[in-house]
């Protein structure tokens, strides 16, 4: 299983960002991905994920509301869109499958 997560940067607060993991090499016991975030002298933390046998979500209630999480038709590709960013949203973001296979990191990073 390898996951490629794109799409982090700088952002003012209250501003927008998507992130993107393609994955590939997913197997038919696989049917969850999400994205953790790890925050600077923090432990890291699920941020939401996506069945992706059933489309049911899941947020932390600290991104309720504000991020959405979405695949392609395709079902390769996870999206994680990220509205009304706040400062407290910087971190590193992770693609994770099943719990058990983890992409690289993309920073994130809202400042004004």
């Amino acid at each position: 299983v390898q996951l490629q997560a794109s799409g982090g940067g700088l952002v003012q607060p209250g501003g927008s960002l998507r992130l993107s993991c393609a994955a590939s090499g997913l197997t038919s016991e696989i049917d969850a991905i999400g994205w953790f975030r790890q925050a600077p002298e923090k432990e890291r933390a699920g941020v939401s994920c996506i069945n992706i046998k059933d489309d049911t979500t899941y947020y932390a209630d600290s991104v309720k509301g504000r991020f959405t999480i979405s695949r392609a038709n395709a079902k390769n590709t996870i999206y994680l869109q990220m509205d009304s960013l706040k400062p407290e949203d910087t971190a590193v973001y992770y693609c994770v499958a099943a719990n058990s296979y983890w992409g690289q990191g993309t920073l994130v990073t809202v400042s004004s």
